[in-house]
């Protein structure tokens, strides 16, 4: 039987195979040419990935599904796996076989390291999971390009894991691409395990943070803010999530003056977004998660350099986390309550706009000075950060935000900044980033940031502080402790990561479209709330 085998490194990246075989280099550069969808049509083509491991002595080891399928093929696939010459069984590699077995089109065999990995303490994460995501998201990648429309995927020892790196990694933002051009999207679907329950955990998850992208990646003509609230009413209530809209009256009516003040230079009026999801008695404290959601970032009079101002569409990140996030609780029924608070609003320039040297008053009686409209997130975030704390007495808030482009310079994309004034907190979202491999790392909340952001004489807080750009995520998460009341608090500046995909992004995690949006730290967020809300389902070493 002809066979064809490809040998790959990473992620859309193709070796010419060995021995020189002349119709296999051809369909790897002009694939059109093999895969003729006039003889095999999308739907019909399936594909399998399978999972080995690498033992202390190097060689491979097969999992329990790719020991029954070898069963199958009476050895052949052990066979083609040693014969290749290659350690393809190592993490972040690959082998690809096509027409050696009658069900599927293609076969991957991904490569998930050393059967031994699991939680490093100098690098955060746990690997062996990791190490998951990546072969999932690897096999997936590599069929796609192959065009098949049904991809198995085999548990790889974690279901969850294995979900997870799947979804992130055949998602693709086409909303306004001509439908005849659009990307067939495959479906996935668990082979040969029984634990369904992971897997569709993992998908829930993978899909939270897939919806983060499409909302992040949306242009601003398309996701004003109204139309940002009527696509919360639009993805939450049908999952049973009760979504208020406020306008500008009852914005008003909140003295909520830092929201009005950003959005009088722009012609779209502002909305306010109450989410509530009751997942527990109605006496029970709730966490309260609080979004920036700026639809476009200008820079407002602070005008932005227009080569950098297309990814300003996504500075409404923190917001689509909070409305994917609260959908994922509710597709997990997560016994908890959780508030979403969602202040929308475009920061714009014109006669009308706020100018520097500004000062507004906050709900709890503090003066801010605008001396940069360009940090206008914070002020916002400020009005709900004191609505929170005044109507919920939460056990818990978490604030999202893209805030600071010092975040990006400083830790790149490997991590989240992460700010809380609970160690407690930081330990579970710690833990959290551990397991999800999407990692966070903890900067200081230090009275020397809050003299720098406090220390004026004709003001309570400035939105800048002295310093400037020095500092200044510290800064930022410094400006926001003035309005958090006597109440667990954990502020994520997410920047550097849930912005665009990089080539550095690539490289670390490959499972994220170049250029697209990443959603992250989507699903770290919604494992925190897994494990304050199932403590028992939860018990991990680190």
């Amino acid at each position: 039987m002809f066979f064809r085998k490809t040998i790959f490194t990473d992620i859309g990246r193709l070796s010419i195979p060995e021995h020189g075989i002349t119709n296999v280099t051809k369909f790897i550069l002009q694939p059109k040419n093999f895969c003729d969808t006039k003889c095999i049509s999308l739907p019909s083509k399936k594909g399998l990935v399978l999972g080995c491991y690498e033992n202390d002595s190097g060689e491979p080891v097969l999992t329990p599904a790719s020991c029954k399928f070898n069963e199958k093929m009476r050895g052949r696939l052990l066979e083609l796996i040693v014969g290749s010459g290659k350690s393809i069984w190592k993490s972040r590699q690959g082998f690809a076989f096509c027409n050696i077995e009658d069900e599927f089109w293609s076969i991957v065999i991904v490569g998930l390291g050393n059967n031994k990995d699991g939680f490093n303490m100098l690098e955060a994460i746990d690997e062996g999971r990791e190490n998951v995501r990546l072969a999932a998201g690897l096999g997936c990648q590599h069929l796609l390009k192959q065009r098949c429309g049904h991809i198995f995927i085999e548990g790889l020892g974690r279901p969850e894991q294995a979900a997870e790196g799947a979804a992130l990694a055949v998602w693709r933002y086409q909303e306004f691409k001509n439908k005849i051009n659009r990307l067939p999207v495959p479906t996935l679907e668990l082979y040969d395990n029984v634990d369904h329950e992971s897997w569709q955990r993992g998908l829930f998850k993978a899909e939270a943070q897939n919806l983060t992208r499409r909302l992040s990646d949306t242009p601003a003509n398309h996701l004003t803010p109204t139309a940002f609230a009527q696509e919360a009413v639009k993805l939450l209530c049908p999952c049973g999530v009760k979504v208020e809209i406020h306008d500008k009256e009852w914005i008003y009516n909140k003295r909520m003056h830092a929201l009005l003040l950003t959005a009088k230079g722009s012609c779209e009026p502002p909305v306010f977004i109450e989410i509530h999801y009751c997942g527990a008695p109605v006496e029970e404290k709730p966490v309260v998660l609080v979004g920036k959601s700026t639809t476009y970032d200008s820079g407002g009079l602070c005008l932005y350099d227009a080569k950098g101002m297309p990814k300003y569409r996504a500075d409404m990140t923190g917001a689509a986390a909070v409305i994917s996030t609260i959908r994922a609780a509710a597709l997990l029924s997560l016994p908890m309550n959780i508030i979403g608070l969602i202040p929308v609003c475009e920061n714009m320039p014109s006669g009308m706009a706020m100018k520097p040297g500004d000062l507004v008053q906050m709900l709890n009686g503090k003066v801010i000075e605008i001396e940069s409209t360009a940090n206008e997130g914070r002020i916002i975030l400020a009005d709900a950060l004191c609505y929170a704390c005044n109507e919920y007495n939460p056990k818990l808030i978490i604030d999202l935000t893209p805030m600071t482009t010092g975040h990006r310079h400083l830790l790149g994309s490997s991590s989240t900044a992460c700010f809380s004034n609970s160690e407690n907190m930081w330990k579970q979202i710690h833990k959290a980033g551990i397991i999800t491999g999407d990692r966070l790392w903890r900067l200081p909340l230090w009275k020397f940031y809050k003299r720098k952001v406090e220390n004026y004489r004709y003001c309570d807080v400035n939105n800048v502080g002295h310093g400037g750009v020095v500092a200044e995520p510290c800064l930022g998460a410094a400006f926001l402790t003035n309005f958090i009341d006597c109440v667990d608090w954990i502020h994520l500046d997410c920047d550097g990561t849930g912005r665009l995909s990089s080539k550095e992004h690539e490289e670390i995690y490959p499972y994220y479209a170049y250029d697209r949006m990443t959603g992250r730290p989507v699903r770290t967020v919604i494992q925190l709330l897994y494990q304050l809300a199932c403590p028992n389902d939860c018990d991990h070493p680190y």
